[in-house]
């Protein structure tokens, strides 16, 4: 089998609702931006896969034709070597591995998880807020997620003062006993032109204490930057809230330096953002031989989603990190270009079980945003 071509879509969805999104402070979010690709072969069978965030406005076509077109899709290992040069003259290789993968899946007919010796059983999921809101609003939010089965939720504690949030936290953990609840801080990057100065360790450090007090914290992510492993290694040591990280790391070995200087309780590679599925279920061994847990991040369109369901389910993951924020994100704003979004159900998502990633995509609509 052979890639022949490669076609790319840059879409530009219009959302009904708008979006702050915490990591983005000032920041009105009306439309969702994704870049599509679609690998073709001569098997008749195509891969697809997207990249969203600022690699959804790149143009990269002749890089990705550049290294693909002429090559065995079957040989992913082979191709994400071939592959690295796009860590230094542009955007990450991990989403065009996804795409490999689907062809592997669809050519052999079967979803990519069972290929990896995985189930396709429901997998508990945590209910992930993007924006920071007031205790009302959260509360209601909460009230909303519970009658919808879900035993957890992720909050956002971004910016200067974290106090109101840690507020927002306390109330709901009055409220709701029982409840997981995880805080996500976002200092494990940085967004351009946006001027937020990042936690000290002593920030960190006191948001992690009152974490301690508000009590069934499932973990802190991001409290500190992504590349600082002593920094997190000193927090993890002097707090018994569970550290997390690793969503924008790139590549495997980053996670081997995490284990290694033991600075994480819980790593989050996103397999088209960090590792790609293949290295996303190396980690996952690493964590299982480290005794450390494993919760990929899956903030992306709904391919991204999709293709982290399918690395959860080849693992075992305790928690599927399920984006929504309603209005402005809902699955319909996430998923736009899939022909269904992917819901949950009693608290839980169920990886797709149609051959590769197991989607149908929306391709009139894709065809009528498409503005490559």
């Amino acid at each position: 089998m052979e890639i022949t071509d490669v076609n790319q879509y840059h879409l530009q969805y219009d959302m009904a609702d708008s979006f702050q999104p915490a990591w983005k402070p000032g920041f009105e979010q009306t439309e969702h931006e994704v870049l599509l690709f679609e690998l073709e072969t001569d098997a008749g069978i195509s891969g697809v896969a997207t990249a969203s965030g600022f690699a959804g406005r790149m143009d990269y076509l002749e890089l990705a034709e550049m290294f693909l077109v002429g090559e065995d899709p079957r040989e992913i290992e082979s191709l994400v070597e071939k592959l690295d040069p796009l860590n230094l003259w542009g955007p990450r290789p991990w989403h065009f591995e996804v795409a490999l993968w689907d062809i592997v899946g669809k050519d052999a007919g079967k979803p990519i998880y069972e290929l990896l010796g995985g189930s396709g059983d429901p997998i508990p999921a945590y209910a992930s807020t993007g924006e920071r809101q007031g205790v009302d609003e959260r509360l209601a939010y909460v009230e909303d997620r519970v009658s919808e089965g879900f035993e957890a939720v992720k909050l956002r504690c971004h910016g200067d003062d974290p106090a109101p949030d840690l507020e927002v936290a306390r109330r709901i953990r009055e409220a709701y006993p029982d409840l997981t609840l995880m805080m996500d801080a976002n200092m494990g990057w940085s967004v351009p032109m946006v001027d937020v100065e990042p936690w000290s360790f002593d920030d960190a450090l006191s948001v992690a204490r009152e974490l301690e007090e508000i009590g069934n914290v499932g973990w802190l992510e991001e409290p500190l930057d992504r590349r600082n492993y002593e920094g997190l290694a000193r927090l993890r040591e002097k707090t018994d809230v569970p550290i997390a990280g690793g969503e924008f790391n790139n590549g495997v070995h980053h996670f081997r330096e995490f284990i290694k200087q033991g600075s994480l309780d819980v790593l989050q590679p996103d397999a088209v953002l960090a590792t790609g599925i293949s290295g996303g279920k190396k980690v996952a061994a690493m964590a299982d031989t480290h005794g450390l847990e494993f919760a990929p991040h899956t903030w992306n369109d709904g391919l991204g989603f999709v293709a982290n369901l399918h690395l959860l389910a080849a693992t075992g993951a305790r928690w599927c990190e399920y984006p929504l924020d309603p209005p402005g994100w809902t699955p319909e704003s996430r998923d736009f270009l899939l022909e269904k979004p992917v819901v949950a159900e009693d608290g839980a998502v169920s990886p797709p079980d149609g051959p590769g990633l197991g989607v149908d995509l929306d391709w009139d609509l894709i065809e009528e945003l498409d503005a490559s």
